[in-house]
């Protein structure tokens, strides 16, 4: 079967970026931010809570981390049902230890599934944000306009009204986008996401609807990642997101304030074996001056009230 002609034509393509989301910047030569109290970082952690139902489909594709073995995927299935039962809430007692405030990535149907999880991340003080509907639901460009739009608000109504929290941040499950996603985000009152990976710092993406803001969190350093896509040990991780702190933190006496994003899973580093590297992780970071730590939500906002451009 030969390739349809039309196979490499898309709206966007020509020199540059192949789409008009944003302008391109060089981070290097944008006006410094300043942080609350002159604050060199800003340390944002976002833990990820996620229900990867039992019959997921495996079309247009799988979720990163989805289940792989024969329907029905117990072993797959349960491992990652460790992080709702038990790995969160070794997580929510670390940070509660450490004195940190973080952003909960969380399904939209773990609000009726586990509304014991959410009221636990409420109480600890911690910021709900839309992870999507479930690991089963990933957004893409085959969905209608509708059909996306009525997973989006699906998600949000159900975390807004069992967490009495605004919920304005969102990242999509496995961070898939279609055409449509950021436009439908802003629509149903998202200010930012955290599905792009591209940057040090927040910037401004436009959209049919307003701006969204496109909060930094890391790919490469990622627990998740690190361990199932680079099948690199944790001591490995640990040194990855010193080396990027260090490299973060050097940069900031230059150049003004960055964000050091920490992304986490509930079923990686809620694990037993794990959690002690997470913490080696936490008192590192923290054992420098200038630190600030707070949920993705309100360095969005210190960084929109500096009036800092895209």
């Amino acid at each position: 079967m030969s390739m349809p002609e039309d196979y490499l034509k898309y709206p966007e393509r020509h020199y540059g970026m192949d789409h008009d989301r944003y302008d391109w910047s060089d981070l290097f030569q944008r006006a410094p931010i300043v942080w609350p109290n002159g604050a060199r970082i800003a340390l944002s952690i976002v833990t990820h809570v996620q229900h990867f139902p039992l019959d997921m489909p495996s079309k247009p594709f799988k979720a990163p981390g989805a289940l792989s073995m024969p329907y029905p995927d117990f072993r797959y299935y349960t491992n990652r049902d460790y992080g709702n039962r038990v790995g969160i809430f070794r997580i929510l007692r670390l940070l509660g230890e450490k004195g940190l405030k973080a952003s909960f990535a969380v399904n939209g149907i773990i609000a009726n599934r586990y509304p014991a999880l959410l009221d636990a991340v409420v109480e600890g003080g911690h910021e709900v944000v839309a992870h999507g509907l479930d690991m089963g639901k990933v957004h893409h460009s085959g969905l209608s306009e509708e059909d996306e739009n009525a997973i989006i608000a699906e998600a949000l109504g159900l975390l807004r009204q069992a967490s009495g929290q605004k919920v304005e941040g969102w990242l999509s499950p496995g961070r898939a986008q279609g055409f449509n996603t950021p436009d439908l985000l802003a629509k149903n009152g998202v200010t930012y996401g955290l599905d792009w990976a591209n940057d040090d710092l927040p910037y401004e993406m436009r959209t049919k609807n307003g701006v969204l803001i496109a909060m930094p969190m890391a790919y490469e350093t990622d627990d998740r990642v690190v361990a199932d896509e680079y099948f690199q040990s944790e001591a490995d991780w640990v040194q990855q997101v010193k080396d990027r702190f260090d490299v973060l933190y050097r940069e900031s006496a230059d150049y003004g304030g960055r964000v050091m994003s920490l992304p986490i899973h509930s079923w990686v580093s809620g694990m037993p074996y794990r959690v002690e590297y997470l913490r080696e992780v936490l008192d590192y970071i923290l054992s420098h001056e200038g630190v600030w730590n707070a949920p993705a939500g309100e360095i969005c906002a210190a960084f929109m009230k500096a009036g800092q451009p895209a």
